[in-house]
């Protein structure tokens, strides 16, 4: 939702400087506000409240039914960190499925691999991708590439129509919530196997450690029953709800903790400002509090 602020005055004279803020409610307990210079963009899609704002800290912020998606400041972490561990964990991705995502910024990444044939982008909402392509052109640079195929659909009919056919899988999706829900279930994760290639892995953004517990338990229990192989990892975004997030992978054969070493169609230098080897690695160190979370 956006907001305006108060405006402040003596006398019944209004100060020189009206303040207008963005909150979203990230639980019924706890808001963040960021102040707007502008509203570039807003409306009601077929399936959502959409809406892009420029924030004095975070620059553009793209926001879906009042909950922030991505900004321009710290975008490149959640987007690296989806993108690069699965990427780098495979030993020679080429066919990749992203659900979700239509801001881009997790295609972008896929495409910094030079084995990479084609990425597959499954989006239920066009417009979403039509305005951050209009609006967010440095997240959504890669959508316009020729090993890029766009789908408009449901993603969760998508993968339960898919058998075998690639080799990562990455749901790049908003909350559990409107379109989202199916995305968090083991019908899904049971699909998403059965979609990808006889090696393949996925990853999922499995919300916050902090504000989402309930959720995580039961999303890496039906992901460890999917998957013979299971793990979560965690990487900090500031502008989602508790500022620390967690991302869970599931795999039929690789170990999703450890990067591969660097080969022929292995990205020699990828260009990142988050992402590193060791920072793949570390991600999944977890603390207690989180570790408690993952037992049966």
């Amino acid at each position: 939702m956006l907001l305006p602020g108060l405006l402040s005055g003596t006398k019944g004279v209004l100060s020189d400087l009206m303040e207008l803020w963005f909150t979203e409610n990230q639980t019924n307990d706890l808001k963040l506000s960021c102040r707007i210079t502008r509203t570039l963009h807003r409306e009601k899609t077929e399936f959502q409240d959409l809406a892009v704002v420029d924030t004095v800290e975070y620059g553009r912020m793209l926001v879906l039914d009042g909950a922030i998606q991505t900004t321009v400041k710290d975008e490149f972490v959640y987007h690296e960190m989806i993108a690069h561990v699965p990427m780098l964990a495979h030993p020679a991705p080429e066919k990749v499925l992203v659900i979700g995502g239509g801001d881009g910024g997790t295609v972008r990444e896929i495409l910094k691999h030079p084995g990479v044939r084609e990425v597959t982008l499954v989006e239920i909402d066009r417009r979403v991708i039509e305005v951050s392509r209009d609006l967010l052109p440095e997240t959504s640079c890669g959508l316009g590439d020729p090993r890029v195929n766009i789908r408009i659909e449901d993603g969760i009919k998508y993968v339960k129509e898919t058998r075998r056919a690639y080799d990562v899988i990455i749901v790049d999706s908003s909350d559990p919530i409107g379109p989202a829900v199916g995305l968090f279930s083991y019908d899904f994760y049971k699909a998403v196997f059965e979609a990808l290639a006889d090696d393949g892995m996925f990853v999922a953004q499995t919300e916050s450690p902090f504000l989402n517990q309930n959720l995580i338990r039961q999303v890496y229990a039906d992901i460890s029953k999917a998957f013979p192989v299971a793990k979560l990892y965690l990487a900090p975004v500031p502008t989602y709800p508790g500022g620390l997030w967690s991302f869970t992978a599931g795999s039929k054969v690789y170990d999703p903790a450890e990067p591969r070493d660097v080969g022929e169609k292995r990205p020699e230098d990828l260009e990142t400002r988050y992402y590193t080897r060791e920072v793949h690695r570390a991600a999944f160190v977890l603390p207690p509090f989180v570790a408690e979370l993952l037992r049966p």
